[in-house]
């Protein structure tokens, strides 16, 4: 992919040394071209980069009103809500949606944007939380100009755009304003003593998280030794695991308990052990030792699901013994046993808005950044800590 100006049929057709017309013969398949001369059409058509313009496309009836919206999974109720709202929106307006998923893979993804280019569509969607660095900045970069230069545009959906320059539209929510939010309603319950469980460092989303639990934190007066940072990563068994290892450990929170080397640390993609952020870790007194956590702010409602049921198998009750709140109040969040108090992020809005807003003003959506809100929903997953925690 380029990120220089659009090339056209007719450089094509010059590096090709054949005429327009036969250019436009090989590209549209209608019409017989002898093998020499089709090969050597596509030969400079690859070498230039050459993609036709999908506006153009769809003038002479060769495009459709197409958006890709590409997702780490599937499998996720998070991105299966957002994958709903861009088909919802895309299919009110009369467009297709296409799904693809990436698994994480950095070079699927690649691919993805590449065909859906290849294949004119107008709007192509990443989805989710990612880890910010240079190869990210760079790849997003590339997308955002490669698609620009043949008529397209690139949203991030639920992630910053790496650079405010690049031709990119970005629709997200406020991570860190709905971990604060969450925290201080733990903070106002009593509780003193609270896990951050679900950790990923280098991941926006995450990260954003952590850094609206510890600004919390501070904001009741509490230092930077009261945050507790449990890097497992998100998912159900990642929670399980990491609660589970948490208990064992007698649900103490002193230097070097729950800790491993970070060969070991937990997270989507190496399950393992369980890493504590260790440099911030564990108050103690004289008398009572260790402090032990009374509550759990789970990174995503998933997360959460994995620690209730650790909690159950070792024999404690939620809200009784151990409080857990969650994140993104996924449909079944009501149905957890307790019903999960958790925050709701926008997610079928989130889709819905990255296509409604990049259709509505194609000419200034390129760079633009919407920040769309998030509230607490309460239910039954949070009461004061047990007398003498």
């Amino acid at each position: 992919m380029t990120s220089k100006g659009r090339v056209t049929i007719r450089e094509v057709a010059e590096r090709a040394g054949v005429s327009m017309a036969t250019v436009s013969r090989v590209l549209s398949g209608n019409h017989p071209v002898p093998a020499s001369t089709r090969a050597r059409v596509l030969r400079a058509a690859r070498d230039l980069d050459y993609v036709a313009n999908a506006h153009a496309r769809a003038l002479v009836g060769g495009g459709r009103k197409m958006v890709a919206v590409v997702l780490r999974q599937v499998t996720s109720p998070f991105y299966a809500q957002v994958a709903e709202g861009v088909e919802a929106e895309a299919a009110a307006r009369g467009w297709l949606c296409l799904v693809g998923t990436t698994g994480g893979d950095p070079g699927r993804e690649l691919e993805f944007v590449q065909l859906m280019r290849e294949e004119g569509a107008r709007l192509v969607i990443l989805v989710g939380g990612v880890v910010e660095d240079d190869a990210y900045r760079e790849r997003v970069a590339h997308y955002a100009q490669a698609l620009a230069s043949s008529g397209a545009r690139l949203v991030l959906c639920g992630r910053p755009a790496p650079d405010p320059d690049i031709p990119a539209l970005v629709v997200e929510f406020d991570n860190e304003a709905g971990a604060r939010a969450i925290t201080g309603h733990l903070l106002s319950a009593g509780h003193r003593r609270i896990v951050f469980l679900g950790g990923l460092p280098g991941n926006t989303a995450l990260d954003a998280r952590v850094a609206g639990y510890r600004a919390a934190l501070a904001e009741h007066g509490l230092g930077p030794e009261a945050a507790h940072v449990v890097d497992c990563g998100l998912g159900r068994a990642a929670g399980h695991r990491a609660m589970t290892e948490l208990l064992k450990a007698g649900g103490n929170l002193g230097p070097g308990d729950c800790a491993t080397s970070d060969a070991d640390t937990l997270d989507t993609a190496t399950p393992g052990g369980v890493t504590l952020d260790t440099a911030t870790a564990g108050t103690t007194t004289p008398d009572t030792g260790p402090a032990r956590f009374t509550a759990v702010f789970a990174g995503d409602d998933m997360v959460a699901a994995g620690a209730l049921r650790a909690i159950a198998d070792a024999g404690l009750r939620v809200p009784q013994d151990i409080s857990v709140v969650g994140y993104n109040d996924i449909p079944l969040a009501e149905d957890f046993n307790p019903p999960l108090t958790t925050v709701r992020t926008p997610a079928e809005e989130l889709g819905r808005a990255a296509v409604r807003i990049a259709l509505r003003d194609p000419e200034h959506a390129a760079g633009a950044h919407h920040l769309l809100g998030t509230h607490i929903v309460v239910r039954d997953s949070v009461q004061p800590p047990p007398p003498g925690a």
